[in-house]
């Protein structure tokens, strides 16, 4: 009997590694970093991005003063701490999109798109937001309030009131 157990002992040690380790499901896997490509203050030199699809793109700390995306596809986009004063966002789609810390001073957001974009913390002064639609996003209360002075006309995509979007006053 002691020989018996000599030799199952070991042998029901490793089957039950085996078992564990096959028979248990595995933890998720992350996407790829590589899917999603990252731009940084020191790349992102480029500034005529127009009619690209730049879905899911991350723009860090970017300096794209006068950038022109007009047409672009940046849904699900990040900018993050970038400055994009003056930049031409006209007809592109930033739905689902994060603009964290970034200014937008003087940028062209007419007939954007910007559905559920997470805003807070940015700069919109001067922006030209006419014909833009901003459902579902979320803005600093002061920025929304700034935005309503100027706000007007309707996006020719999704045909919604940009004062209604931002939940202007009548």
């Amino acid at each position: 009997m002691r020989l018996l157990q000599f030799f199952w002992q070991p042998l029901w040690g490793v089957l039950l590694a085996v078992l564990i380790t096959t028979a248990l499901p595995s933890p998720a896997q992350a996407a790829s970093s590589a899917a999603v490509r990252a731009y940084d203050a020191a790349e992102a030199t480029l500034k005529d991005y127009s009619g690209q699809s730049l879905i899911r793109e991350e723009f860090t700390g970017a300096q794209l003063q006068g950038a022109n995306f007009s047409g672009a596809d940046l849904q699900g986009a990040v900018f993050n701490g970038s400055d994009l004063v003056g930049a031409n966002l006209h007809g592109a789609n930033l739905s689902n999109g994060i603009t964290y810390l970034t200014n937008l001073t003087d940028a062209d957001l007419s007939d954007a798109i910007l559905t559920s974009a997470m805003m807070l913390k940015s700069i919109f002064r001067n922006a030209t937001v006419t014909g833009a639609d901003f459902s579902d996003a979320v803005l600093d209360r002061t920025q929304v309030v700034q935005l309503c002075k100027t706000a007007s006309g309707t996006n020719p995509v999704t045909g919604v009131d940009t004062r209604e979007s931002l939940g202007c006053p009548p």
